[in-house]
């Protein structure tokens, strides 16, 4: 016989988090990468429901790895041990590939590519906030400020190659809170200096940006050539990526979005 008693419904505890503290958990998400439930969405993953705390700091700092904020607190000594040590590494590889790491040619090339290595991932010492000190501003400005041609160069995290192109940065200010020009290609800078894939990165420097000034919107495309695709792989050179990061009303208005779109593909005025 059939039960006429209502079905009960299943709730998640993602969807009962308050919509400020789920955005707060994809910021979260974004800044430092880090998810203890991987394959889960954003919300469930960092819904304050669904994990315990993170070890990674909300300043971006420790993506992915706590170990970033060592590095950050690197002495000279053991800043200079942590070179040693990928130099090694880099001289077990030069054999590994059949190559003599003692002849003249080589004999620098562990130290030398340890030093650039050091450099290529730097992103990993900065952090949002020490980044942005004291360069927020009040300005009665109330229209689109874009930042375009920003050329980035990172390392994709699958491969550790270069991938390498522009991005074009937007937002529209909320009661006037601007942010230094400078300090949006910084942004773009750190997030790059990290080992990457191009989507995470485009969402990064987005939500970053919408996280600091609270904008009616922000608006992030990016454009990059892969190594991986180019030297490797399908070998397919001239071969572009797009991603694009849009919040708010660049995100809910149709016109608004065009109005980047067109500007950023602009040359000239």
């Amino acid at each position: 016989m059939a039960s006429n008693s209502v079905p009960k419904i299943e709730t998640s505890q993602a969807e009962l988090v308050h919509p400020r503290v789920a955005t707060q958990a994809l910021v979260s998400h974004a800044l430092t990468g880090h998810s203890r439930t991987p394959g889960r969405s954003y919300m469930e993953a960092e819904s304050p429901h669904a994990r315990g705390p993170s070890p990674i700091d909300f300043d971006g700092l420790s993506f992915p790895s706590i170990g970033a904020r060592e590095r950050r607190e690197d002495t000279e000594e053991s800043r200079a041990a942590r070179i040693e040590k990928i130099a090694g590494a880099v001289r077990t590889i030069l054999h590994c590939i059949g190559e003599d790491p003692d002849r003249e040619g080589l004999l620098k090339t562990p130290e030398r590519y340890a030093k650039a290595l050091m450099f290529f991932s730097k992103g990993y010492e900065e952090s949002v906030t020490h980044l942005m000190n004291k360069a927020l501003f009040q300005e009665d400005h109330d229209e689109m400020v874009i930042v375009k041609d920003i050329d980035v160069f990172s390392l994709c995290e699958h491969h550790m190659v270069p991938f390498t192109g522009k991005i074009h940065i937007g937002y529209i200010p909320e009661n006037g809170k601007v942010v230094g020009l400078s300090k949006i290609a910084r942004l773009a800078e750190m997030f790059s200096r990290r080992l990457q894939v191009q989507e995470r990165l485009t969402k990064q420097v987005a939500m970053a940006l919408q996280e600091l000034l609270n904008p009616q919107g922000v608006a992030v495309v990016m454009e990059a050539s892969h190594f991986c695709m180019v030297m490797r792989g399908v070998q397919k050179p001239g071969s572009k990526t797009i991603t694009s990061s849009m919040f708010g009303v660049f995100r809910d208005n149709a016109k608004t979005r065009e109005e980047f779109l067109a500007l950023i593909r602009r040359n000239g005025i």
